[in-house]
């Protein structure tokens, strides 16, 4: 029953039993047979789902059972220039319709009259450019269609062509308003092609059309100005039914906008309806025919309006038996009745559902049904519709084509069948003779092998035994479990069909493999006991210089280091062979992989100094006893030696005396730099550019980056390195020009720098390497005021380079990911709070200064990580402020998120529409609610993206809410 992987000698279970005894020839191919493909005597032909195109088939299949349209579409001129010109449709290329009529043309006569058992209409659905992979509104679908139908059809000269759709489908209402006051009536009449009836609150088809008809009253502020008494007056309006056309499309509102999500969503209610329906008491003249049977019922399976299955019972008027159209398959009903029947499961039924109601006799209730269509009972025969002559040329081709598919097809099986029938005898004959007889020449082959053989899908590809080598090029002992033994008689035939290698037979075998393979078995039997050992020897303690010295986190995984060390082999093997039939790891990778577990498995090389030495730290180590030490040393022979009277390291013994030193060295630099340059490290009286101290007329200029890790060395000198140089390279192009105005240094770029008195720029040149000298120099008339005084700098700025960066940080803004906004939602309709958002009621500058004035001192920079706790420095590094140039030069901008406000993280490619789902999201209020400002600008254009319409990082978007109605029912009902 399976095979005994274990043993190589067994052959049973690996495939063979598909092919011993009688096989059936359908078993020797994996093509269909193209006769299932072929259409059945008297069926309809089904429509091949494109992906989400189900929709558009239910509505093809309705229309095509619709004669009187189908005639009328038969009927229309071919523009095809061949035909027209009388040499008939060319052979030597495709058909292809140029207008809709065509596509719908050529569609219907495939549909009546192909040997296929469903078709393709991708040629329609393409030249409508519909997207199939995405489910469109059915209902919508239809209206566009039938309004493109009606107009395309205009053109023609033929009436009964071109009024078609009007006489199958349109009929007339009015919309009548009568005054309370004069009683003057006035009417506006108006086409339809469907009646859109709400579901809502009813049961039954007929209560849904009475509400659509109801009367509605017009008082208040919704009274009706009569231009009889030529004032506003109160009034009622309602709908009146005029005329009725032959087929009359109902629409269920199944559909409908949830203003609490801002979503559609689907109404699962059952609805009643009759397969007779009389109309008569709802039109406005009673002397007439009204009386409609039921035609079709077009379907929705599934509980959400953005996902589900279309499908379509429709009623053949020739027979008037009923067929379910889905897809590419058909099913009839049985008696000539209509079976909804599956329709009605629900893909995701919830406890909450209602029971479906009773029906009586010619009754029926569905939750699924979208569509009603009812055409109007005649005593007259159905139509005879033929298909034209042109369009039965080109379902003849068609039909021609699908021949010699089903022909190929067919002959495909047959040689299928002929090479199955060839693979059976070769495995019977071979099969008897693939064991190996005692005494006899045998080769081994992989499991895996033998199976692809025996596989009827799969044709072998040759034989590939790399994968089974040890690393004496020889049968590896630990995969004999997954080869077999076989004759050598049927090796050779393999090898000869096949092709491949190398071929292991009985001198394959590798004896080094197995007297290593019991090594390694005995010495992980001897283990457990040695462990135990060491472990008692490591409890006495060592008198004397007998000992030796061994790493205690070697001493503590001892064991597992052994054990993994025993198994290496096995492991290497593994590595270098990979799985079987080819699929080898890389050498070198695996070898980069044997190398870093070496370097971590290695034993006592934790005590081993960077000079190869024993290590100065006497806690990482501890001396263990000659007896402890010869055992270990029988599992790790090249582990490092150290006897207990062993000297350290002499060179880590200076480094570690040299590192004292350094620390003591960094410690007076560190407090002599810090009494050198008092105002520099407190901060306190550091001067300012906004206003400039009367008693110096120049300013020396570093970067905030070397104070910043000056004064890093300066709080730690035993933890971070010396500063020994001023980088003010960072602070100018490459053209040596400085990158700041005097006017930014005292606003955004102030965050950059830091100023320096005079007095302390000689200190710093004393103390530091300077590379380049930045110096602010006033000069101002004796008397004049303070505000004509001029301000130079030296170097000079570079405009082009300052134009440079100012582009690449505006660019920054406007490409930005997963940044952080702001929304604000504003309280009520005339003001902001402006105790819960000062800054959103002033200038961006103002509110900047205010924040700025009301910080303690030393908080004046947000980016100051002051030693009293502070808030903390964003981390710059030096390589930042040196490729500012293409980056951008990074400030903070943050923003103190306040009460009301809510933050979320944007992106600039997205667009306005996204932004409100979020919005909705966090603050409950959906998107048409929403009215969005940002710096006094409305925010409208739903399509525009976050980038184009100025919202950047940190910026504050405000939300103001509309009241939602509160009655939606009432809503609903008024007549638009």
């Amino acid at each position: 029953r399976r095979n005994c992987r274990g043993n190589p000698n067994c052959l049973v279970g690996i495939g063979e039993h598909v092919w011993l005894g009688e096989i059936d020839e359908n078993s020797f191919h994996n093509i269909d047979d193209p006769n299932c493909e072929r259409r059945k005597k008297n069926a309809f032909v089904g429509l091949t789902n494109l992906g989400a195109t189900c929709y558009v088939n239910t509505f093809l299949q309705m229309w095509f059972l619709n004669l009187e349209l189908r005639q009328a579409l038969y009927l229309c001129p071919s523009t095809c220039p061949e035909y027209v010109a009388g040499g008939g449709v060319s052979k030597d290329k495709d058909y292809e319709p140029q207008t809709i009529c065509e596509h719908l043309q050529y569609l219907f006569a495939l549909l009546q009259n192909s040997k296929r058992r469903y078709i393709d209409p991708s040629g329609f659905v393409k030249a409508l450019g519909l997207d199939t992979g995405q489910q469109q509104d059915a209902q919508e679908f239809s209206k566009l269609f039938m309004s493109l139908l009606e107009d395309t059809l205009s053109k023609q000269k033929n009436p009964d062509v071109r009024n078609i759709v009007q006489k199958q489908f349109c009929g007339e209402y009015a919309y009548v308003t009568v005054c309370n006051q004069c009683g003057r009536e006035s009417k506006l009449v108006s086409k339809f092609y469907e009646l859109e009836l709400n579901i809502q609150g009813h049961k039954q088809l007929t209560d849904c059309i009475t509400e659509f008809l109801k009367e509605e009253k017009l008082e208040g502020d919704n009274r009706y100005f009569c231009e009889t008494c030529q004032s506003k007056q109160n009034a009622t309006r309602k709908i009146r039914l005029l005329s009725l056309p032959c087929t009359l499309n109902l629409q269920l509102m199944r559909f409908v906008f949830d203003r609490q999500t801002g979503h559609k969503k689907k109404l699962n209610t059952y609805i009643g309806f009759s397969e007779m329906l009389d109309m008569e008491p709802f039109m406005e003249q009673k002397n007439g025919v009204y009386v409609y049977e039921l035609s079709a019922v077009l379907i929705h399976r599934g509980v959400s309006a953005y996902s589900g299955h279309y499908i379509a019972h429709v009623k053949d008027p020739q027979t008037g038996e009923w067929y379910k159209f889905n897809d590419e398959d058909i099913e009839k009903m049985e008696g000539k009745k209509l079976q909804l029947g599956i329709e009605e499961d629900l893909a995701e039924p919830s406890k909450s559902q209602t029971r479906k109601p009773k029906c009586g006799k010619g009754t029926h209730c569905s939750r699924n049904a979208y569509m009603l269509v009812y055409r109007l009972q005649t005593r007259e025969k159905s139509l005879t519709v033929e298909v034209p002559a042109f369009l039965q040329e080109l379902v003849e081709r068609d039909n021609c084509k699908f021949e010699e598919w089903c022909n190929e097809m067919a002959e495909m099986r047959k040689q299928s069948v002929a090479r199955g029938k060839i693979k059976h005898e070769e495995v019977k004959e071979l099969y008897k003779k693939l064991p190996a007889e005692a005494g006899s020449p045998y080769d081994f082959i992989s499991l895996e092998w033998l199976q692809k053989w025996l596989d009827e899908s799969t044709p072998p590809k040759p034989i590939d035994n790399t994968a089974c080598l040890c690393s004496h090029g020889k049968l590896h002992p630990d995969k004999i479990s997954i080869m077999k033994r076989i004759s050598e008689y049927v090796a050779d035939f393999f090898y000869r069909q096949y092709g491949g290698g190398p071929r292991l037979n009985v001198k394959a075998l590798c004896k080094d493999c197995v007297v290593e393979r019991c090594r390694i078995l005995r010495l992980k039997n001897q283990l457990n006991e040695d462990y135990k050992t060491v472990t008692n020897l490591l409890k006495i303690t060592v008198k004397g210089n007998d000992g030796f010295w061994v790493g205690k986190a070697s001493l503590r995984s001892w064991r597992q280091l052994a054990l993994e060390q025993l198994n290496e082999q096995d492991e290497d093997a593994e590595h270098s062979n990979g799985k079987m039939n080819g699929n080898a790891q890389n050498k070198d990778e695996s070898n980069e992989e044997k190398r870093e577990e070496e370097e971590e498995l290695n034993f006592n090389e934790d005590i081993v100094c960077p000079h190869g030495d024993l290590c100065i730290s006497e806690n990482e180590r501890r001396v263990v006893s000659k007896e402890a030490w010869e055992k270990l040393k029988q599992y790790f022979p090249k582990a490092p030696e150290f006897p207990n009277n062993k000297e350290c390291c002499s060179q880590c013994k200076i480094l570690e005396r040299e590192g004292e030193e350094n620390e003591a060295l960094h410690k007076m630099m560190a407090s002599e730099q810090k009494t050198s340059l008092q105002n520099l490290f407190h901060d306190k009286c550091r001067p300012c550019l906004g206003s400039w101290p009367q008693e110096t007329d120049e300013l020396y200029i570093v970067s905030q980056f070397f104070v910043e890790e000056w004064r890093k060395f300066v709080r730690r000198p035993t933890r971070c390195s010396p500063v020994s140089s001023v980088g003010n390279s960072a602070l100018l192009c490459p053209h040596g020009g400085l990158m700041f105005t005097y006017a930014s240094m005292t606003k955004e770029d102030s965050k950059l720098i830091a100023l320096i008195w005079p007095s302390e720029w000689e200190r710093i040149q004393k103390l530091f390497v300077v590379d380049h000298v930045i110096k602010i120099t006033r000069t101002q008339a004796a008397g004049a005021d303070p505000e004509s005084a001029l301000y130079a700098s030296e170097p000079q700025l570079c405009p082009e380079c300052r134009e440079g960066l100012l582009c690449q940080q505006q660019r920054d803004l406007r490409e930005y990911t997963q940044a952080t906004i702001y929304i604000h939602k504003v309280v009520d309709n005339k003001k902001v709070m402006k105790d819960a958002a000062p800054e959103l009621n002033v200038s961006s500058s103002e509110a900047e200064e205010d924040r700025e004035e009301n910080k303690p001192e030393g908080e004046q920079d947000p980016d100051f990580n002051q030693t009293n706790g502070g808030a903390k420095r964003q981390k710059v590094s030096h390589q930042s402020y040196i490729t500012y140039q293409k980056q951008g030069i990074r400030r903070s901008t943050r923003h103190r998120k306040v009460r009301g406000e809510k933050a979320l993280l944007v992106s600039a490619n997205q667009t306005l529409k996204e932004l409100k789902i979020q919005i909705m999201h966090a603050f409950s209020v959906a998107p048409f609610d929403q009215n969005l400002s940002i710096d006094g600008k409305i925010l409208s254009d739903d399509t525009a993206t976050l980038g184009s319409l100025g919202v950047i990082p940190e910026s504050v978007i405000l939300l103001k809410a509309d009241e939602p109605i509160a009655d939606y029912a009432a809503m609903d009902d008024v007549m638009q």
